[in-house]
């Protein structure tokens, strides 16, 4: 069935996926604890839109269901038994979120071992805000911004990531710590950085932005988002394993809010699943997002974390395996709540 996408749904956790799986009526989504009874067979008409066509599980090609039903590797030295609480820290003057609150070394050294304490896994470092109409900073700024920050934390034993499209930031934060590598432009944004992330050996982040962030909300068209998003991570995933890059090594985000208007978020979010079938963990960032309160009643970013934690659970419902976030504590006990329901 060349040319068909598939999207799981009927989504099932705890005892009712358990038993679901064992009577057949279901199968597990990315190795479970989530299962799926049903499904969404898709293919493109003439104008690029998705035909959706609901099916029972049981009734999807066995070469089709096959890639949605295995769990992924371990990544970044994780199992993934659990969902990962991937806290961030700007250090930036400008983010849209805190910009300013961590700018100082000190304080974005304070910042991240505040977040590990609260109970992040993962500590992203940046130095560079990517908010739409943003301007970009320089890499020798970039690198005094992140590298000092990431060496500390390093040397506390953390987990680190640091969030950047500079090759040259790459290469330098991998050296002073840090284990993996987040990209918003999937590693097109820097002619070296495709390769630097091959041959740095960290786990890498592939993210999904129609566009410049200058520019990126200002009118972005999808023929189909998720069907387009599909294609793209395809293409991205090809490239970089045609360099010797291991699937393994990769998480991919759908980049929500990245060029992307709220109806395509809104059908990203609700079609999660879909990634799954990658075989590779899927990153989802939400927190703060301009759309949380357009969707609410126009809150500022900070005032933000109901909505922001409310759909991370949407995540881990749909099998989510990593969620990046400012307020780590909050996620933390929403993943333990979610991770109860899931046991009762």
């Amino acid at each position: 069935m060349a040319g068909t996408y598939l999207i799981p749904t009927g989504l099932l956790s705890g005892a009712a996926a358990k038993r679901a799986v064992s009577a057949g009526t279901a199968s597990p989504l990315a190795g479970g604890p989530v299962a799926f009874a049903g499904a969404e067979l898709v293919q493109r008409g003439a104008n690029g839109a998705g035909d959706r066509r609901p099916v029972l599980a049981k009734d999807v090609p066995a070469d089709l269901l096959a890639p949605f039903q295995r769990a992924p590797r371990p990544w970044a030295g994780f199992d993934l038994s659990r969902a990962l609480v991937m806290g961030i820290v700007n250090v930036t003057p400008d983010s849209f979120s805190d910009g300013g609150d961590y700018a100082d070394t000190e304080a974005a050294i304070s910042r991240g071992v505040a977040l590990a304490e609260a109970g992040a896994d993962i500590l992203d470092i940046g130095g560079e805000s990517t908010r739409p109409g943003s301007a970009p900073v320089s890499v020798a700024e970039e690198l005094r911004r992140v590298v000092p920050v990431i060496r500390a934390l390093a040397e506390r034993g953390l987990c680190l990531s640091v969030d950047t499209r500079h090759a040259a930031v790459m290469s330098a934060a991998v050296e002073a710590g840090a284990g993996i590598i987040n990209d918003v432009t999937a590693l097109t944004g820097d002619a070296e950085s495709e390769r630097v992330a091959a041959e740095s050996g960290a786990a890498i982040i592939l993210m999904h932005m129609l566009g410049e962030p200058q520019t990126m909300q200002a009118n972005p068209v999808y023929a189909d988002t998720t069907l387009d998003l599909l294609d793209y991570f395809a293409e991205r995933l090809g490239r970089l394993e045609a360099m010797g890059v291991e699937r393994a090594r990769i998480s991919i985000d759908p980049g929500i809010g990245f060029g992307k208007k709220d109806p395509h978020n809104l059908l990203l979010l609700n079609e999660l699943p879909a990634f799954h079938g990658f075989g590779c963990p899927i990153t989802l960032g939400v927190s703060r997002k301009s759309f949380v309160g357009r969707l609410s009643r126009g809150e500022a970013p900070k005032d933000r974390t109901a909505g922001s934690v409310t759909i991370a659970a949407l995540g881990l419902a749909q099998g989510v395996q990593i969620v990046r976030v400012h307020d780590v504590s909050e996620t933390f006990q929403m993943r333990a709540m979610v991770e109860a329901l899931r046991r009762g």
